[in-house]
């Protein structure tokens, strides 16, 4: 309803009252006109009259009461009336203030309704669009599910054969071997024992550059230097092949090479950006490679300390490195991207890239260098081969991390350290353990903690996180030496291939040379 209607009812209204009073006013007085004559009437002395002139006037006076006080009635009403019609007309006011803003909101919820239909159905459409790929992948998946299923039944034959093999393989290496060890009585008994020692594989390793010296065996017992060799701690030490030089790595990003003799620094080698966690030599001695913190693998020219190449391809730290012993060409890593790499040193890049569900602490070539054996967190030892990226065996090796991995000298024995504190022997050809090495007093310090093999294969030793070092003997797993000398955990040990010494690093950045 509009305000001008409103009002104009509301004139009517109050012209009505008025005119009702008026009206009864006009009545009042023509009753009073009408009935002056019964009250002069009444005034004179008529006894006979005088009781109904009475009761008449009595009469018209509650009538008159009776109208006054309707009249009373009315003007309220009148007053409350004009009273509501003012609130009435406030209130439609604010009502019509109100519709301005209503209807632009109005407007734009109908905007964005629109907006939302027509984003619902280009989600719609997107939906369908990723149904029908959906569809698709898991077809695809099925097909390459029953791929995987028949390929790793295929795998498995070969595996069986590859084992059948390396079985046949071992019994004619024993045979060999007798016929060395028979061979080498003969020339004992002769008096041409050095030349049999020259002759006979696993006594005298022949490398590119000529034949090592004939490795005598050692029991390490004292402290020959104590080096202050990295700040924050050193995680990686090796021996040069054939020779006394130390190369270390440590947490202030570099590498260093040390006389073992002198215990005096050779040279420093800088370009890592992150924590050195592992090292490797070619066999050469001609390139060392780190493992490092910042993802990278760095290799430097051993003798200029140029860096060669810049190795980046891993998507986390990498933790482990090794090179193969046949040529010094192919470097393999891993990295906590769940992945391992090899390399091509000549080429500068990666070749292949395998990968597992679990990260790799640690890795080894095997002797042939056309596999590689690698520990896991999860506590497995794998057999890889490198060229198709299959996995060939793998075993449970130890129930928690996998931290170290060593190759015997001779290729027959592989020794691996755990978080459970354990050192097991395995042999390569089976992958079954034949030994296995404790002490309740050795625990390892962490998940890159390196154990090691004298280079006669007669003994292990590994650091502990309380700072000490044992040694065993590999033929009675009795522990032979306990060296005590580092203030902090020990987080490496890696035995000369001369014999001696053995080295040891600990958390503090310390190297230990023990004769």
């Amino acid at each position: 309803m509009r305000i001008d209607e409103f009002l104009s009812d509301e004139e009517i209204g109050i012209q009505a009252i008025k005119h009702a009073l008026k009206a009864l006013r006009k009545r009042h007085l023509v009753e009073e006109g009408a009935h002056a004559p019964a009250f002069v009437a009444l005034s004179k002395p008529i006894a006979s009259q005088g009781s109904e002139w009475k009761d008449r006037a009595e009469n018209l006076e509650l009538e008159l009461q009776q109208c006054y006080k309707a009249q009373a009635r009315l003007s309220e009403q009148l007053v409350v009336e004009v009273a509501e019609s003012r609130a009435a007309k406030s209130l439609v006011q604010e009502k019509e203030a109100l519709i301005p803003t209503l209807e632009h909101d109005l407007s734009q919820a109908r905007d964005e309704c629109a907006r939302l239909a027509s984003v619902l159905e280009e989600k719609t459409k997107a939906l369908e669009l990723l149904i029908g790929e959906n569809k698709e992948l898991k077809s695809q998946y099925e097909e390459m599910r029953t791929r995987a299923v028949n390929a790793e039944a295929e795998n498995k034959t070969l595996v069986d054969r590859w084992m059948l093999q390396k079985m046949q393989d071992a019994e004619r290496l024993n045979e060999a071997n007798a016929l060395y060890e028979d061979m080498l009585g003969k020339l004992k008994a002769s008096g041409l024992e050095q030349l049999a020692r020259q002759q006979v594989d696993g006594v005298v390793r022949q490398s590119e550059e000529g034949a090592e010296y004939y490795v005598e065996p050692i029991i390490p017992k004292t402290c020959k230097h104590r080096i202050p060799a990295h700040d924050g701690g050193c995680a990686a030490i090796v021996f040069e092949n054939s020779s006394g030089k130390l190369v270390s790595g440590g947490q202030d990003h570099t590498v260093k090479t040390w006389d073992s003799t002198t215990g005096r620094l050779i040279q420093t080698y800088n370009g890592c950006l992150g924590s050195v966690l592992d090292l490797s030599i070619t066999h050469d001695n001609r390139s060392i490679i780190a493992a490092s913190s910042s993802n990278n693998l760095y290799v430097w020219d051993a003798n200029s300390g140029r860096v060669r190449h810049t190795l980046t391809g891993h998507k986390d730290k990498v933790c482990a490195v090794d090179v193969s012993r046949l040529s010094a060409r192919h470097v393999v890593s891993s990295g906590y991207d769940r992945t391992i790499k090899v390399w091509d040193l000549n080429k500068g890049y990666c070749v292949n890239t395998l990968m597992f569900p679990s990260n790799c602490n640690t890795l080894s070539f095997s002797p042939d260098g056309r596999t590689i054996f690698s520990g896991h967190v999860d506590g497995h030892l794998r057999l890889w081969d490198i060229q198709t990226g299959k996995l060939l065996s793998e075993v449970a090796a130890h129930s928690s991390a996998v931290t170290s991995i060593s190759l015997s000298r001779n290729g027959n024995t592989i020794l691996t350290s755990g978080r459970d504190n354990l050192h097991n022997l395995f042999d390569t050809r089976t992958l079954e353990v034949w030994g296995t090495l404790r002490a309740s007093e050795n625990r390892v310090a962490s998940n890159w903690s390196r154990s090691c093999i004298s280079a006669d294969n007669n003994y292990v030793a590994a650091g502990s996180v309380d700072g000490s070092v044992h040694v065993w003997s590999i033929s009675n797993g009795n522990i032979v030496s306990t060296l005590k000398e580092h203030t902090g955990s020990v987080l490496c040990c890696s035995w000369s291939g001369l014999g001696k010494p053995l080295a040891t690093s600990d958390r503090n950045g310390v190297i230990c040379m023990w004769t």
